[in-house]
C-alpha cells in the first residue's frame, strides 16, 4: 500500500460517489458547484464538482471493499492493511504539514493539526461535463455572410418581399461599412467601457465648467435631493416654533407655565425656585 494507490482508489471512487472515507482520518467529498458568472457577467463558467476534506468519521466501506477486491483479499485484511496505513499517514501529516495525492491535489494540516484538501488546479471529477466551456457574452460583430443568412430567415418568416443583401446599391454598402466599426473598435469590450465611465464623466464635468468660466455664463444651480428638502424643512419650521416661543413667553411672561400647570402646582414651583435663589 501506497500513496499513488490510495490516490487511484480516490479518484477512481469519487468519480461515481459523492464521498470517500478515509478510515481514521477523515473523508474527501464531491459537491456540485453551479454555473458562474465572471469578467462582470460577460462570461458563463460552466458547473463542475469541486473536492474538499473534512475530518469528520463516516461510516463507509467503499475504499476498503475496492482495495479488497483489486487485490483478491478478505475485507477484514484490507480494512488492517488501510488502517495500518492512514494511521501512519495522519502522523506524517501532523508532523510535515502537507501530504501529495498524486492527481488529487495536497492534503494539508494546520498549526492545530485540522486538516484541509487544496485540489490541483486541472483536477477533473466531473465527466458530464467534458467538453464544457466559457461561454464570453461579449459584443459579436455579425460577419456579411451572417447578415445575409438573417435576411433570408426573415424572409421565410415573413413570407414577404424581403432586401437581399446582395442586391444592396453601391451607396448602402458604403454606407453600412461606414457603420461597421474598426478593428479596434469591435475589439473595445464594455468592461473597458464600464471602467472608464468615471474617467470620461469626470472630465466632460471639468471640461463644461472650463467652458462656462471662459463664455461668463453661469451653471445652474443643482436642485436639491427630495430627502435634503424634508431635511431642511423640518429645520426651518423647527427653528420659527422656536423664535414664537421665545417672543411670546418674552411678551407674556409665564403663559407657558398657566397652560402647563395648574394653581397649585405653580406655587410649589415658584416656592422652589424661591428656595433655590436664596441659597444662591
Amino acid at each position: 500500500m501506497d500513496i499513488d494507490l490510495l490516490s487511484k482508489m480516490v479518484k477512481e471512487l469519487i468519480l461515481d460517489r459523492d464521498r470517500v472515507v478515509l478510515p481514521g482520518l477523515g473523508t474527501f467529498v464531491a459537491e456540485m458547484v453551479p454555473a458562474t458568472f465572471s469578467d462582470r457577467g460577460y462570461t458563463i463558467n460552466p458547473p463542475y464538482r469541486r473536492l474538499y476534506f473534512r475530518s469528520r468519521q463516516e461510516d463507509d466501506s467503499a475504499l476498503v471493499e475496492l482495495y479488497s477486491v483489486s487485490n483478491n483479499i478478505g475485507k477484514d485484511i484490507a480494512g488492517r492493511i488501510l488502517a495500518d496505513f492512514l494511521g501512519e499517514l495522519k502522523e506524517v501529516l501532523k508532523e510535515k504539514k502537507t501530504v501529495v495525492f498524486p492527481g488529487l491535489g495536497r492534503l494539508r494540516a494546520t498549526r492545530e493539526n485540522n486538516f484541509f484538501f487544496v485540489p490541483d488546479e486541472d483536477l477533473d471529477i466531473y465527466p458530464e461535463g467534458f467538453g464544457l466551456g466559457p461561454v464570453s457574452l461579449k459584443t459579436h460583430i455579425e460577419t456579411r455572410e451572417e447578415l445575409s443568412a438573417a435576411v433570408s430567415q426573415l424572409k421565410s418568416m415573413v413570407g414577404g418581399d424581403a432586401v437581399e443583401l446582395g442586391t444592396m446599391s453601391e451607396a448602402e454598402e458604403v454606407e453600412m461599412d461606414d457603420v461597421e466599426p474598426d478593428a479596434e473598435g469591435a475589439a473595445e469590450t464594455e468592461e473597458t467601457k464600464t471602467g472608464e465611465n468615471k474617467a470620461e464623466e469626470q472630465a466632460a464635468v471639468e471640461a463644461t465648467a472650463e467652458a462656462e468660466t471662459e463664455t461668463g455664463e453661469q451653471q445652474p444651480v443643482p436642485r436639491l435631493s427630495r430627502p435634503v428638502r424634508i431635511m431642511v424643512t423640518v429645520i426651518v419650521v423647527l427653528i420659527v416654533l422656536l423664535l414664537a416661543y421665545v417672543a411670546l413667553n418674552h411678551l407674556s411672561p409665564g403663559i407657558f407655565d398657566n397652560i402647563l400647570y395648574d394653581s397649585e402646582q405653580r406655587k410649589i414651583l415658584e416656592r422652589y425656585c424661591f428656595e433655590i435663589s436664596s441659597k444662591l
